[in-house]
């Protein structure tokens, strides 16, 4: 059944062209402007700015197809009580989150294809030739895209209406992009902005997409000097079991209003 919700969920994406546009082309455009207008080379690196830019973008966009599609979508869906409508179906609970993460999954390996595909084709990343790193992608993407999923049903259950969902949870995301070194740079960010984007997975997500598609040379821009995998992989998995405690005690099937 979670199969089937999955493939219902998928569809109804994908029959809505504007938000598949929108979704897609979201992240490759800001690429694209912020590569071209910061483009030279980085001292030191052995690296170009657009270079830069692009791993920035596709953590950025995993935290958009999980955190705020999930977000919005939920939040929409409880306040014209569809959600309230399938839980008086003898559809599991299981399956309608089953459902959710299969539209986040396909959404988010696509959009990290894209973003791959033009990062390497235009701005001169250069893909992984070793086991290791592809490794170190394979869990990067998986603890990231289920910790932001985690956080995104999480944080639906904050706005009171369908309304005030785009704005409830577009605004953190949108402070979080720029403390966790997505449009800026981490080494011209002030130490106490990245401390609380260290609180948080997108910067994680960030550092370890860094450390996947750059060389070894771009660790000095680091706020640590180095690219941490350990920590990377703790502070995901903390949010992936802290995320989970969190749908947990708030997720509501009714709105507010009808208690």
């Amino acid at each position: 059944m979670g199969l089937a919700r999955g493939a219902l969920e998928i569809k109804q994406f994908f029959r809505q062209r504007e938000q598949v546009v929108f979704t897609f082309a979201f992240p490759v455009v800001f690429l694209f402007l912020f590569a071209s207008i910061f483009h030279d080379a980085v001292q030191g690196t052995g690296i170009t700015a657009s270079q830069l830019y692009v791993p920035a973008m596709m953590a950025s966009g995993i935290m958009s197809t999980s955190f705020q599609s999930l977000g919005v979508s939920i939040a929409v869906e409880r306040d014209e009580k569809a959600l309230r409508r399938l839980r008086g179906t003898p559809m599991p609970p299981a399956a309608y989150f089953l459902g959710k993460i299969w539209l986040v999954l396909v959404t988010g390996v696509l959009e990290t294809a894209v973003l791959l595909l033009v990062g390497t084709t235009v701005y001169g990343v250069d893909l992984p030739t070793d086991a290791v790193r592809w490794f170190h992608f394979a869990w990067i993407f998986v603890l990231g895209l289920t910790g932001c999923a985690l956080l995104g049903i999480a944080i639906s259950s904050v706005p009171r209406s369908a309304k005030s969902a785009t704005s409830v949870v577009v605004l953190p995301f949108l402070v979080l992009q720029f403390v966790s070194g997505v449009y800026i740079s981490v080494s011209t960010i002030p130490d106490w902005m990245l401390d609380v984007g260290a609180l948080f997975p997108l910067k994680w997500l960030c550092q370890g997409l860094r450390g996947v598609f750059l060389p070894d040379s771009a660790r000095v821009l680091e706020q640590a000097g180095s690219w941490e995998f350990g920590r990377i992989a703790l502070v995901l998995a903390a949010w992936c079991a802290g995320g989970l405690v969190l749908c947990l005690l708030t997720f509501r099937w009714k709105d507010r209003r009808t208690g």
